[in-house]
């Protein structure tokens, strides 16, 4: 028989996301992000407000079209409610969580805020490095459940394409929980570790160097080896007879090359393996891997066919260098035109050392991803597609936690953002599984009455200006755009 005199736990229902969890007061929901607090359900993240400090004599900058506007949502001395620890709109019924009013240089502008729930969502990733992680189209994974794969090289970077709901909610609930979490860690600018299938293991931060098959990696290729050799090809003539440049897709070779032809390089006799493509261009010289110039080479002269006789000469005086500088080698033909290491002169030394200065430092970088759908665009407005249409018409600007995004053409609201220009935990979650990312939509406020926008939710700022909310400062990406500032909850 059940104690009678024990008090009855009384549980609230939290219906912020699909999982609707019953709460017992005192705990939390499943997200972390909801609480019962004496029977009442609150929020644990605070709103976060970005606070904007006008420079002295520079004019506030309204958002209206036709104007001058720079296309900067956040360079002026307002203040900028942002989605961070807004909540949500769900069940969707409901207007956002915050619309927020204020005058802007005599224009009345409105902001309106909430985390939307993203099951069609995935983060973007930049990785700058020569090192190879992984043949296109190879998964991607973390704990041995495929999260992502890898997509085409870029110029110097190994691109990622990472969640999808795909794997959030179309596989195993192992493979969707440890994809949600690898992409909250990735969002929020934590360390994660994935692995490619017949590839490297790398460790991803946004804003840091990527760590690959245990070694921090430091520049990112300066261009590939033809592009190499145009850059420096006048700084090596008259010090060295033939340079080779190699590199995992365009290895370059000086003489050949039409650079060098320009600058009167004489034929040298120096023969490559690998496909010939134009002059001094050469494809698949060595497989790709972790050696010079990301190929899988270790020693550069297995690279290198016999001397043609009736061109080369004793003497003849080689430069072999990677496309970031940090691997040359020094070699003089001997009297059988076999290549033998010798002394770099300081000259060389020196132009190997100017790639590398030219090479800029390899990071990674973490762009979120997702599409901003009917139910999160109906508590913005009763017409959903006007808001869609009032994007595309660069009456209302999107933003996602504070930070600028890329609004894909096409249908929809697609859109992408720099994790490193969001504030600290911007990002949340949901069980579903499904990430929880901020997103705003600010406009003019005529332009959001015509549009069908909730207009009795509207609020004045002033409202929401409380001792709770969390203030930052806006991120200058300029004066370190490779970390993401550890902004701290304090009061005003």
């Amino acid at each position: 028989m059940a104690d009678k005199s024990r008090p009855v736990v009384e549980k609230i229902r939290c219906d912020a996301c699909p999982v609707m969890c019953f709460i017992a007061d005192g705990k939390i929901g499943a997200c972390d992000r909801y609480a019962n607090h004496k029977g009442e359900l609150v929020r644990l993240d605070p709103l976060t407000i970005i606070d904007n400090v006008q420079q002295k004599g520079e004019k506030p900058i309204p958002f209206l079209k036709g104007s001058d506007w720079d296309g900067d949502l956040l360079q002026s001395s307002r203040p900028f409610v942002t989605a961070v620890g807004a909540g949500t709109t769900y069940p969707d019924y409901k207007p956002a969580p915050f619309i927020v009013s204020q005058p802007v240089d005599g224009v009345d502008m409105v902001t309106v805020v909430t985390e939307g729930i993203f099951s069609y969502c995935g983060v973007k990733i930049k990785i700058d490095t020569d090192r190879f992680i992984g043949h296109e189209r190879a998964i991607v994974r973390v704990d041995g459940e495929a999260i992502g794969h890898v997509m085409t090289s870029e110029y110097g970077s190994k691109m990622l394409s990472l969640g999808g709901v795909e794997h959030l909610t179309g596989g195993s609930k192992k493979e969707g929980r440890v994809t949600c979490d690898a992409l909250l860690k990735l969002c929020n600018c934590e360390a994660v570790e994935v692995t490619v299938d017949d590839g490297a293991s790398v460790v991803i931060q946004a804003g840091q160097a990527p760590i690959v098959d245990g070694v921090k990696e430091q520049l990112m290729r300066v261009g590939c080896g033809s592009a190499t050799i145009g850059m420096f090809a006048a700084q090596w003539v008259g010090h060295v007879d033939e340079v080779i440049v190699v590199d995992d897709h365009i290895t370059g070779v000086l003489s050949e090359h039409q650079a060098g032809k320009l600058l009167d390089v004489p034929p040298t006799g120096i023969k490559i393996k690998g496909r010939r493509s134009t002059p001094g261009r050469y494809f698949q010289v060595a497989e790709s891997g972790t050696g010079w110039g990301g190929t899988n080479v270790e020693d550069p002269l297995t690279l290198l066919k016999d001397a043609d006789p009736k061109t080369a000469w004793q003497g003849l005086r080689l430069l072999l260098v990677s496309t970031t500088g940090q691997q040359y080698a020094y070699y003089e033909l001997d009297s059988d035109l076999v290549p033998v290491l010798a002394k770099i002169p300081p000259e060389l030394k020196k132009s190997a050392e100017r790639i590398a200065e030219n090479c800029e430092p390899s990071i990674c970088s973490v762009l979120f991803m997702g599409g901003a759908g009917g139910s999160l665009r109906a508590g913005v407005t009763e017409n959903p597609v006007k808001l869609t249409n009032s994007v595309k018409d660069a009456l209302t600007c999107v933003t996602c936690g504070g930070a600028n995004t890329y609004v894909w053409p096409g249908g929809g609201i697609t859109i992408m953002a720099d994790v490193l220009d969001m504030p600290t935990n911007a990002f949340g979650y949901v069980p579903t599984p499904a990430l929880v990312a901020p997103i705003e939509f600010t406009m003019r406020l005529s332009d959001y009455k015509i549009l069908g926008g909730h207009m009795g939710a509207v609020q004045p700022i002033e409202n929401i200006m409380t001792e709770d909310v969390r203030r930052v400062p806006q991120i200058d990406t300029d004066a370190n755009p490779n970390a993401s500032y550890n902004f701290s909850w304090k009061k005003q």
